[in-house]
């Protein structure tokens, strides 16, 4: 592939962006080395102030006390309401997410396989109560379980489709939704470590994987899960526990349009976590050529498109930054699928992984001419094939080992 459409910066499938803020900064006076210490200055008397401010009110004997009612008040009242907001929009997305059809009808009208379906609350590693659901066909021996990672500001529910094609050839189904995700707690659309969601991901493998011994188990990501299912692959625990993974359009390559604002970044992330960039804010990205596909997704009250989070937008800069630092370590078997045309994320980023892994099971799909959301493209069936075939090839490799192992 000698070229491709621009990247959208900062973006895993989110309607908002962070990066517009700053790209005034391009037009400063300041060479950019000027400009990098200058905000490295600014940042040491920022830290420098609040460290003093704070030492004078805790230990000054004169200061006067504040008046009724005090700010360490104000400031806990406001908490218990953030909290208590925070706490009646999961409840009403909790809802939204188990009133979701689990079983999709396909072109004939019928559900196309029997399967088991079940929604579930699973408590990630920090507690945090996040929405699950499964689908397990009912007929036959199990070949394998997938686990579904859905991207960035959707959800596990629109996975539906391809989870009744994976039934339908005797794969199970779990899916998980992050934290601020779909039916899971937190605020909809922050997204306060992505550490968090690795961790989550590998304390849910665990538990599939102890309620089906001895079943083969995949990871699948798309997207910011993409780099979510990369990352936690790279523990040898969780390694170990899987067959391979699949990665569609994974966020491997995130650049801001500036290094500055990988200086500022941080600082705003650690001030104003949960602001929304409203200024940031874009719609309309292309990101399948289906447009029923499209006026779907941004109906769906569960895929948040709103502005952007600042601690969510940094998180997405920092684990890219780890992964593409860090490829040639990777060496779990794996299937990445990109388009040619993504303008969310880098299909370039995802030929590096190929080629730079150590992986010796390894495969790469690029598609010409599709857009981010390979399962929602018109292709969608041949494209969940394609992973499947992939599955199939790579548990055969994995018998055929077992063979040659006894003998």
């Amino acid at each position: 592939m000698e070229s491709t459409l621009p990247v959208e910066e900062l973006t895993s499938g989110a309607s908002g962006r962070i990066i517009p803020l700053f790209k005034n900064l391009r037009r400063s006076a300041f060479s950019y080395e000027t400009s990098r210490r200058l905000i490295i200055f600014l940042q040491s008397i920022f830290l420098w102030v609040i460290l003093v401010s704070r030492r004078r009110f805790s230990t000054s004997p004169s200061s006067p006390p504040p008046s009724p009612p005090s700010a360490a008040a104000t400031s806990v009242k406001r908490r218990k309401l953030s909290l208590r907001r925070d706490e009646e929009d999961t409840q009403r997305r909790r809802a939204l997410a188990e009133a979701l059809d689990m079983v999709v009808e396909n072109e004939s009208g019928d559900d196309g396989c029997r399967c088991r379906w079940n929604t579930s609350l699973f408590f990630g590693t920090r507690r945090n109560a996040l929405f699950c659901r499964s689908w397990i066909p009912v007929s036959d021996e199990l070949r394998g379980i997938i686990i579904i990672i859905h991207g960035l500001n959707e959800h596990s529910g629109r996975y539906a489709h391809f989870a009744r094609k994976l039934n339908s050839c005797n794969f199970g189904v779990y899916a998980m939704d992050w934290i601020g995700h779909g039916g899971s707690d937190g605020l909809h659309g922050y997204v306060p470590s992505l550490d968090h969601v690795v961790a989550d991901t590998g304390a849910f493998l665990e538990k599939v994987k102890f309620e089906n011994p001895g079943i083969p188990c995949f990871l699948f990501g798309h997207s910011t899960g993409g780099a979510v299912v990369l990352k936690a692959a790279s523990y040898p625990h969780i390694e170990n526990m899987l067959e391979g993974i699949i990665l569609t359009s994974p966020a491997l390559r995130v650049k801001p349009a500036n290094p500055i604002v990988s200086a500022v970044a941080p600082i705003f992330s650690l001030v104003a976590p949960r602001y929304q960039f409203k200024g940031s804010h874009k719609r309309g990205i292309p990101v399948s050529r289906d447009p029923a596909a499209l006026v779907a997704k941004y109906s769906d009250p569960l895929v948040y498109t709103g502005p952007l989070r600042i601690r969510t937008g940094h998180e997405i800069l920092r684990i890219s930054s780890h992964l593409m630092r860090n490829f040639k370590s990777v060496t779990v078997p794996f299937l990445v699928l990109h388009g040619s045309a993504d303008r969310v994320t880098d299909p370039l980023a995802s030929q590096d992984l190929y080629n730079e892994a150590a992986s010796e099971f390894k495969d790469i799909k690029l598609y010409d001419g599709f857009l981010h959301d390979l399962l929602f493209e018109p292709e969608r069936e041949e494209i969940a094939q394609d992973i499947i075939d992939w599955m199939h090839k790579k548990l055969a490799s994995g018998n055929l080992a077992n063979v040659y192992s006894q003998c």
